[in-house]
């Protein structure tokens, strides 16, 4: 897995206009192909009167699942230019949809690439993005008497603490960098005295 990528911070929306020719960005963050093709219909049905829209995504964190499509655009000048922006900003789980009303002015190929790539950029400034770190998920259990302590501590040293369930014991999910691990585990046993019991799960990433 991928030690960390970078994805978008949140769904938004940005519009530029060239030639009486509206581009309207909507990006998304999406898990999987699902996400991305519903969003996808979703801006369709947001703009039944426009005239294309076009579409990229980028998913994986290594950004191994890549398409595009320029939706009747002349090939190569929409769907192509909107991925290679995402890819060069090295987003990753991340959906580009730019919707284009016609503004009767021909814009050209070189013109259409600039914009279709352009206003996926700088929606992409606007929008801001976020680094999600790959952790190993630990899971913390103790008695019920040390519990808050231990869960405060956690979250003043900087860990991330992912879930709190409460049973015969307490369960605190904890997300980690694999390096910590060994530091990690000394630490719990100084807190409480040797009494909790680490349980080392899969991995995930969350943010940075």
């Amino acid at each position: 897995m991928q030690e960390q990528y970078r994805t978008l911070a949140g769904e938004g929306v940005h519009e530029i206009e060239i030639n009486k020719s509206r581009f309207i960005a909507a990006l998304a963050p999406v898990a999987d192909e699902a996400e991305a093709q519903d969003f996808i219909a979703r801006i369709r049905k947001e703009h039944p009167g426009a005239r294309h829209h076009c579409w990229a995504y980028v998913l994986g964190a290594d950004g191994g699942v890549q398409k595009a499509s320029d939706d009747g655009e002349p090939g190569g000048t929409a769907g192509v230019p909107m991925l290679q922006m995402l890819v060069r900003r090295e987003v990753c789980y991340v959906v580009a949809v730019v919707t284009r009303y016609f503004g009767g002015v021909k814009l050209g190929a070189g013109g259409l690439i600039r914009a279709y790539g352009g206003v996926v950029g700088e929606a992409l400034d606007a929008l801001g993005t976020v680094t999600r770190q790959r952790f190993r998920l630990v899971t913390v259990r103790v008695d019920h008497q040390r519990a808050g302590r231990v869960e405060n501590d956690l979250r003043t040293t900087g860990r991330a603490v992912r879930e709190v369930t409460y049973g015969a014991d307490v369960r605190i999910e904890v997300g980690l960098p694999e390096a910590d691990l060994d530091a990690f585990r000394g630490w719990l046993a100084d807190a409480t005295a040797g009494t909790a019991v680490v349980e080392v799960g899969g991995e995930a990433y969350g943010d940075l």
